[in-house]
């Protein structure tokens, strides 16, 4: 019996990820994708390297019979759409959007579906508030440190994103012209995913109070984030490394490499790539991740197989190419 599967938003860059993943899962029927700009045109029509691939139209009719919804929607849209319409209780839910990623809006309901911090958790959940890319990326990098005790002191991080992650929606900031041979700092030590980050921290730091420096960037390219983070520690690179390849031992998709990392490593796949040095005091991670796969879609879909009981990576054997 294959899993039914419900797309809220399918026309935007997440909603076409998740189509892309799902359309080929070997565990996953598509019900259902819904778009209330598109509907009744074709998949293809909108996303168009799934032509041949797929012969599905966007829906407006919102389909009870299916096992998990999944919303890929503006922030504080799934909340309006939930409140909206009926969902059977049975459906599991993954919402994409920043909603009901923070315990003060989401309650116990929730669960922050971040498999390398909740896994059996997340096994158990009925409904997941799948993190934000750059809150991705950058609990990747300090998660280890802080369970460990040794986050103790201010933290630096500066993070590029590629233009994937303003979203399709135009913008002055994400017009070809404008961001080609570009590159800007927005939202500088305020970004939204700062707060999910430290509710992260704490949960397995109870201690944990030091200041998160964000300096995040607009990069001239597609997709992708690179996070550069330092901090000062005590710690020699050994044991640092050490504590990195401990904690993420067992994880599926997240890696600790002892050469330096570049973002056409995990471009078009659901993989975290880690690397760790020591700089005279300071501790220096980089982390680097797919906005659109292990920051969005592939997460969620990473999510969803713990959540039925499937092999965590089952349908996400994604490619990165050197090219």
């Amino acid at each position: 019996m294959k899993i039914k599967a419900g797309i809220v938003g399918g026309a935007g860059y997440t909603g076409g990820e998740m189509l892309r993943i799902l359309i080929n899962h070997p565990s996953v029927d598509i019900a259902f994708v819904l778009s209330s700009s598109n509907e009744g045109n074709l998949i293809s029509d909108v996303h168009t390297d799934l032509f041949g691939e797929t012969d599905l139209r966007f829906s407006a009719d919102l389909l009870q019979d299916i096992d998990v919804l999944f919303l890929c929607v503006g922030h504080g849209d799934a909340k309006k759409y939930l409140a909206a319409h009926f969902i059977n209780p049975s459906v599991k839910i993954i919402d994409l959007s920043q909603d009901f990623r923070l315990k003060a809006h989401a309650g116990n309901d929730w669960i922050y579906g971040l498999p390398e911090l909740n896994r059996e958790e997340i096994k158990k959940a009925q409904y997941i508030a799948n993190p934000g890319c750059f809150a991705t990326c950058i609990q990747l990098a300090l998660l280890p440190l802080a369970a460990a005790g040794a986050l103790k002191n201010e933290v630096q991080i500066n993070a590029t994103t590629g233009s994937t992650g303003a979203g399709q929606s135009l913008s002055a900031t994400s017009h070809f012209s404008w961001r080609n041979n570009n590159l800007s700092v927005y939202k500088a030590f305020d970004h939204q995913h700062l707060n999910e980050i430290g509710e992260s921290l704490l949960k397995v730091d109870a201690k944990f109070n030091s200041t998160l420096n964000f300096i995040p960037q607009r990069g001239d390219f597609t997709r992708g984030i690179l996070a550069s983070v330092y901090t000062e520690t005590d710690l020699s690179e050994e044991a640092l490394l050490q504590i990195y390849e401990d904690f993420y031992a067992d994880q599926a998709f997240t890696h600790v490499s002892k050469k330096n990392i570049h973002l056409k490593q995990v471009v078009n796949t659901n993989k975290g790539l880690l690397h760790v040095e020591k700089h005279g005091n300071k501790a220096f991670i980089v982390s680097i991740i797919d906005n659109l796969l292990k920051g969005a879609s592939g997460q969620a879909v990473q999510n969803m197989n713990l959540m039925f009981g499937l092999p965590e990576r089952q349908g996400l054997q994604l490619k990165a190419s050197a090219f």
